[in-house]
């Protein structure tokens, strides 16, 4: 999603619970993700805080675009159960003068990585997030509708940590053994002029070899 928002901090479904005291990143690198028949991960290592911010995918709709963003809340500050209230739509708004203009805003990818590569899933990757927003790839209108969103804690002025990118890796052949994802890109490529997410501190190269993605599947 890229601005507005931005933060880290995560919830479970019932409690927000701080980036910065997250899971042991061992049970991420010890086995692999799957996803259940509702597009859920089942993993001890995903936190699961469901959104209301999605609804049904078109009917025949094939999930074929994923989609990169950062996000911090406030703009360049991690940590926090900020991102998970944008996201469930309990975010309270007098925490920070920033958080006023957010009042309008209904929105949630699917998944956030957090700087220590922590990941929750806050919709399942068979229904539309509303994480896009007015996108276009390759001709084709309303990303949202066949795309898959990830949001990493992080700025674009900002590397990303090495736990974000092995968890990248670790997460997106799930994503692809479900769905025939045919290209990723960042929001900046899908909403030019309108978005900068996830910005030039995303290493693309990296990210293709550590994750398995050919080049001719990025931003060229």
């Amino acid at each position: 999603m890229t601005q507005p928002a931005a933060g880290g901090l995560l919830a479970q479904a019932d409690a927000a619970v701080p980036l910065s005291q997250s899971d042991p990143l061992g049970p991420v690198v010890a086995a692999p993700a799957f996803l259940d028949r509702h597009g859920w991960i089942i993993h001890p290592a995903v936190r699961h805080a469901p959104s209301p911010n999605s609804d049904a995918r078109p009917p025949g709709t094939q999930v074929s675009l994923l989609v990169l963003h950062n996000i911090s809340l406030p703009p360049g500050q991690f940590g926090g159960p900020y991102v998970s209230g944008l996201f469930t739509n309990t975010l309270d708004y007098t925490a920070h003068p920033w958080f006023d203009r957010l009042r309008p805003l209904r929105v949630s990818a699917h998944f956030v990585i957090g700087r220590d590569g922590v990941i929750v899933q806050f919709v399942s990757t068979d229904r539309r997030a509303w994480h896009a927003g007015v996108s276009s790839f390759r001709g084709r209108d309303r990303c949202n509708d066949f795309s898959i969103g990830i949001e990493l804690e992080g700025t674009d002025t900002l590397p990303f940590t090495a736990a974000q990118y092995r968890s990248l890796a670790w997460l997106t052949p799930a994503l692809r053994t479900r769905y025939p994802l045919r290209a990723v890109r960042g929001h900046e490529h899908i909403a030019p002029g309108r978005k900068t997410d996830p910005g030039p501190c995303f290493d693309w190269s990296r990210f293709a070899t550590e994750a398995g993605w050919a080049l001719r599947q990025l931003p060229g």
